[in-house]
């Protein structure tokens, strides 16, 4: 059950002293090319949430059913298949008629397991066929690792908990982030969805506990729902009037979580919108520090258009970020991009 004793909001502002610029970008390409026995297509496209995987960025994809395993210098990537949808399909488009039938996997947390990874990633819940969440371990070294087979299990009553939570799904629920932080899964909830009679769009937090989350992914008609705690809703600030919303979180460090938001103007939370720009942004865990953001801004210094679907830290170098940009458009590959972080970012 929710716990809404404690609802916390918490407001991000703009921060001038913080900077997030573009200096590299590469196209993703798998390094097989297309696949037409599996439905796999020649490019990483519809990226959306990543983490780290040794030296690699595993990737998931929205409408493709494949984790991609991407060389962030060269962009070139192996594939992990995740099970056939509809038809034995792997790719839902427009141009097939199919697009409803999508994974729409947005939301991917790295938890630690002994011996190795393992990468959790959530469906965004935005219609009912969207409750689905995908599990892959990796073990071994972070030089040396193996992908065990990913499980994609179906949890409607763990999502109906969260859809029926109104102070965190808000009028249309959008799962887009997921990160682990001290034994818990935070869902993001993205508030880009439209408004109802009763409620309006949220961008919202909740934490799941994780042992009791793991276990009813592993047998969800027998084992309890997790509770839902520490629910937050959030304001994030706007671009040209359009509402930031969160894509994509992962933590930084133990004091605070960063964020990547997109002003996109979207009818509903299914459906693809007009995208005024993108940002990063921090939030303390310490609440009596302030959440803030920055616009994201291309290689020329212009306010990049972008839509930003997912980030990571680069691991060598605490001023930069890779980020992946989804172009909403089945046939062009997503770009992975280097941005470099000035300012006081921790």
């Amino acid at each position: 059950m929710p716990d809404r004793s404690t609802l916390r909001r918490t407001i991000s502002t703009l921060d001038p002293a913080l900077s997030a610029r573009i200096v590299r970008r590469v196209p993703m390409h798998y390094a097989g090319g297309a696949d037409d026995e599996s439905d796999r297509p020649a490019f990483v496209r519809a990226a959306s949430s990543m983490a780290w995987v040794g030296a690699r960025v595993a990737l998931v994809q929205d409408d493709v059913n494949f984790v991609a395993l991407v060389d962030p210098a060269t962009g070139l990537a192996d594939a992990i298949t995740l099970p056939a949808g509809k038809d034995n399909r792997r790719q839902f488009d427009d141009e097939r008629g199919n697009k409803k039938f999508k994974l729409d996997l947005e939301a991917m947390a790295r938890v630690p397991v002994p011996g190795g990874t393992r990468l959790v990633a959530f469906g965004s819940g935005s219609k009912k066929r969207r409750d689905n969440v995908m599990s892959l371990a990796f073990r071994g070294t972070a030089s040396q690792f193996a992908a065990e087979e990913p499980s994609l299990v179906a949890l409607p009553a763990l999502y109906a908990m969260l859809r029926d939570e109104r102070t965190f799904a808000g009028s249309e629920m959008n799962i887009e982030g997921a990160v682990y932080i001290d034994g818990v899964i935070r869902l993001f909830g993205r508030g880009n969805g439209a408004a109802s009679a009763d409620h309006e769009p949220l961008d919202a937090t909740c934490d799941l506990n994780w042992r009791t989350l793991h276990a009813h992914i592993a047998a969800p008609e027998v084992a309890p729902l997790p509770d839902m705690t520490r629910i937050t809703q959030y304001e994030l600030g706007s671009i040209d009037g359009v509402p930031l919303g969160f894509t994509d979180a992962i933590p930084m460090g133990r004091a605070q979580v960063m964020y990547s938001a997109a002003a996109e103007a979207s009818a509903d939370a299914s459906v693809d919108g007009e995208v005024g720009g993108s940002a990063l942004g921090v939030i303390p865990t310490d609440r009596r520090k302030p959440a803030r953001w920055t616009l994201i801004r291309d290689e020329g210094g212009a306010p990049f258009e972008g839509k930003v679907e997912g980030l990571v830290l680069d691991p060598r170098d605490a001023t930069r970020a890779l980020i992946v940009v989804d172009v909403d458009d089945h046939t062009r590959p997503s770009e992975l991009c280097e941005v470099m972080l000035v300012g006081p970012w921790r």
